[in-house]
């Protein structure tokens, strides 16, 4: 297959933020990092950490999950590309709709062209061209993840998932989302969330 024709345009990615109240004391919006409860069952999901890329008005939301490397280079993934047979880096899994779809996250100090702001220096890469020209400029994994899938839910579902307790909420990073050991990266958000919550049930018992 080539896969560069298998890059799609997920649609559903332009949704506006809409913010409503979240367990870790984070609204829902398009930036966020969702990091999976111990408890969640979900083998989809567990110890997963997404980043937000929409949250619209009726509670439908799109993510990617980020620490979720594959052994996949994308010599591989990108097999009839000139530009890419000599990356070893290797792709993600960001989530378990559409598989065979492309998207990419990029991390850049301007906005680069067609791409679409996230958070802070994050941008999402959903189109062929400028993921063609991103791997022609040789940027490297510190900077570039390419993620098969995404994450989905439909309108209500994440909320009602967070009310559960599934999900805790907090701030995107860079630093995260790129991290070099992305395994490392939910065991210590997860115990920032389970520190944040301790923090405020103390101070609710002691007021």
């Amino acid at each position: 297959m080539n896969a560069v024709a298998m890059l799609v345009f997920v649609g559903c990615l332009c949704g506006p933020a809409w913010p409503q109240n979240a367990a870790g004391g984070e609204e829902l919006a398009r930036g966020r990092f969702l990091v999976a409860s111990r408890g969640l069952g979900d083998p989809n999901f567990a110890e997963a950490v997404v980043l937000l890329l929409d949250y619209a008005e009726d509670g439908s939301a799109t993510g990617l999950i980020v620490n979720r490397r594959t052994d996949l280079p994308l010599s591989r993934v990108f097999r009839d590309l000139k530009d890419a047979s000599q990356r070893t880096d290797t792709a993600y899994i960001g989530g378990p709709v559409e598989l065979n779809s492309v998207l990419a996250l990029i991390k850049s100090a301007t906005k680069p062209e067609h791409a679409r702001q996230i958070v802070g220096d994050i941008y999402l890469i959903s189109s062929k061209e400028l993921l063609q020209k991103t791997l022609e400029s040789r940027t490297g994994p510190e900077a570039f993840h390419v993620y098969l899938g995404y994450a989905g839910w439909e309108a209500g579902q994440l909320e009602h998932e967070i009310d559960l307790g599934a999900w805790r909420v907090l701030p995107a990073s860079a630093a995260e989302v790129f991290h070099s050991d992305p395994e490392s990266v939910w065991p210590r958000l997860i115990r920032r969330t389970e520190t944040q919550v301790a923090r405020v049930g103390h101070w609710l018992r002691s007021h």
